[in-house]
């Protein structure tokens, strides 16, 4: 397992993070991704320390609280040995103030956490969306406060246009706040809009990404081929899934599919550890979120790393995944001269 830098941080976080959405499967959303209870949970956080995996990422909408209340209970007795990212900002109860980005709420919502969590400190807190209410001088004020405090190490942000992004960080800079070094963005094969502009926010700022739903939503799998109906294990199946996730042309997607399939077949991996380590391979990117139900899963995606891509095998995967760009960035790309290309060291 790599550790790389967490953006501009001292922290050190490795290549493949643990996402919790699959603890607890309480209401229908959550279901749909598992329901793994805290035996499950435990014997998931064993293997990925076994493999070095030390960073677990959950948020306090996570089948509402009981995704945190089951990794506290998974990590306990080895607290000192692991990482601990969440998140808060959307709605945990039917209050006016019960959302959002406000002092109030994410005072309350950080204690929730750690109650939940078990702990005193949380590694990485981030805000999980923009809340357009709220001034962001107040929220990041919030946040340093909550870090001067002790009760988070680092700040980071997620679903962020890269106005806000930018925004807050130039507000941090101006009154000396601290900063968000994560941006936990949806990054895939199949959703590369993060390359357009916040790809080359996070080189120019410093801010490390850390990949939110790497396979497509479900999509990049392995199991969905052209022509063939959705496997019935498949969230896809849902249509709540489906409206929830981010929209994709059939056509496209099955492009993709055909070139991971051949580029499977040549180095003898797994569509999904394909898919993941081409973005491993991407500029900004700190880490990348992994998922499993099972065991069986756990490990298949734990076999994303430990190697890497050929150029031209890469090549293959980003001429089949290629978008037509919105404007202004496809002007922008008539002009290399002018706007340096992403590229990772």
């Amino acid at each position: 397992m790599e550790y790389r830098q967490l953006g501009n941080s001292g922290l050190r976080v490795p290549e493949l993070t643990f996402g919790t959405g699959t603890f607890g499967g309480n209401g229908p959303f959550f279901k749909d991704w598992g329901a793994l209870d805290v035996r499950g949970a435990t014997r998931m956080v064993d293997i990925c320390l076994e493999a070095g995996l030390n960073l677990f990422d959950s948020a306090d909408g996570y089948s509402y609280g009981a995704a945190e209340e089951i990794l506290g209970q998974a990590i306990q007795g080895r607290r000192d040995q692991v990482l601990i990212s969440t998140k808060g900002t959307f709605r945990t109860g039917k209050g006016p103030n019960d959302y959002g980005s406000s002092r109030w709420h994410i005072a309350r919502a950080v204690e929730a956490s750690l109650k939940r969590l078990g702990t005193d400190t949380i590694d990485l807190y981030q805000l999980h969306g923009f809340d357009a209410h709220t001034p962001v001088e107040e929220a990041l004020r919030a946040l340093d406060d909550l870090v001067a405090a002790g009760k988070i190490r680092y700040i980071g942000c997620s679903n962020f246009s890269g106005w806000h992004l930018m925004k807050s960080l130039a507000h941090s800079d101006r009154h000396g706040l601290a900063r968000y070094v994560a941006h936990q963005a949806y990054y895939s094969l199949v959703g590369r809009d993060y390359e357009w502009e916040l790809m080359p926010l996070g080189l120019d700022q410093g801010v490390g990404a850390v990949v939110w739903s790497p396979l497509g939503w479900g999509r990049l799998t392995g199991k969905l081929r052209r022509g063939a109906p959705v496997p019935e294990t498949s969230r896809l199946n849902s249509q709540l899934q489906i409206d929830k996730g981010p929209p994709i042309d059939d056509e496209y997607l099955y492009t993709v599919v055909d070139a991971l399939d051949e580029v499977a077949e040549e180095t003898g991996k797994t569509v999904p550890q394909v898919a993941l380590n081409w973005l491993l391979r991407r500029p900004t990117v700190s880490s990348v979120i992994i998922g499993a139900r099972d065991e069986k899963q756990l490990r298949e995606n734990l076999g994303a790393v430990g190697w890497a891509l050929t150029p031209e095998q890469v090549a293959k995967l980003d001429k089949a995944s290629a978008r037509a760009r919105a404007y202004p960035y496809w002007h922008q790309a008539l002009f290399p001269e002018l706007n340096a290309q992403a590229t990772r060291d």
